[in-house]
């Protein structure tokens, strides 16, 4: 599926191009706050009525000033444009290329400098359980981004019930291995319709962060309703954008 849309942040000078799709089938995946028990897991929600050619996207990344383009999903690799906007963006416009988020089934890519890689679970019964998938082509992808020399994050979604804290704490040592200072967010599950998992507590959050602190240097945590889910730019002006494309 390709890119349906483009959002710009003035203040920070960044693009977003936005994919429709996802190569995961998580049942908890969070597009459903939004789709309901129903809708396709990574699938923005209303279905886009258009999506952009190569051509449109050029046009509308020049016209603004631009320090960073993020490309995101859904999935962003399942755009078959993909390469040539990373190499358009880095090497015409002279920006830094980022995935703002990835489940990392394609690294590292050419003309790509950085990316945000959402781990789902240790286990490979539970990454299957979780994804549809098995587990170990993303933490290969991932220790080849980091031996590039890519600039990355990871990240992963608490989930009690799920992915609970020994999970959390196997990828933290796992990533630990390659370098403490990669950064690690812990993200509060926020429960979707249709699912049975609940909330973690604050308590479980701290206790997540203080453990994974134990593996690695830069460990921070959100722990978000369901209403702060659905307005990022309430607490974050890297939010507050306009539509470009």
């Amino acid at each position: 599926m390709p890119f349906h849309k483009i959002t710009y942040n003035e203040k920070y000078r960044f693009a977003t191009l936005h994919n429709f799709g996802c190569t995961f089938r998580c049942p908890i995946c969070s597009y459903k706050l939004r789709s309901g028990a129903d809708g396709s897991s990574g699938q923005s929600w209303p279905r886009p009525e258009k999506f952009l050619t190569v051509a449109e996207m050029k046009t509308a990344l020049r016209s603004v000033p631009l320090d960073t383009v993020f490309f995101m999903g859904g999935e962003p690799t399942l755009a078959t444009e993909l390469p040539e906007m990373l190499d358009f963006v880095k090497n015409s416009l002279g920006a830094k290329t980022s995935l703002g988020h990835t489940n990392g089934s394609r690294l590292p890519l050419p003309n790509l400098d950085a990316a945000n890689v959402g781990f789902k679970a240790w286990d490979d019964a539970v990454h299957r359980a979780y994804t549809g998938r098995e587990k170990q082509r993303i933490f290969d992808n991932f220790a080849a981004a980091h031996r590039a020399g890519m600039e990355l994050k990871a990240n992963v979604v608490f989930v009690p019930g799920l992915v609970d804290l020994d999970q959390i704490e196997a990828i933290a040592a796992w990533i630990a291995s390659l370098n403490r200072a990669i950064p690690f967010h812990i993200m509060g599950y926020i429960p979707v319709p249709g699912q049975p998992y609940q909330r973690p507590t604050t308590e479980q959050m701290e206790r997540a962060v203080a453990v994974c602190r134990s593996h690695l240097d830069n460990v921070a945590m959100s722990h978000l309703t369901v209403k702060e889910a659905l307005d990022l730019s309430v607490r974050d002006d890297r939010f507050e954008v306009r539509r470009i494309a």
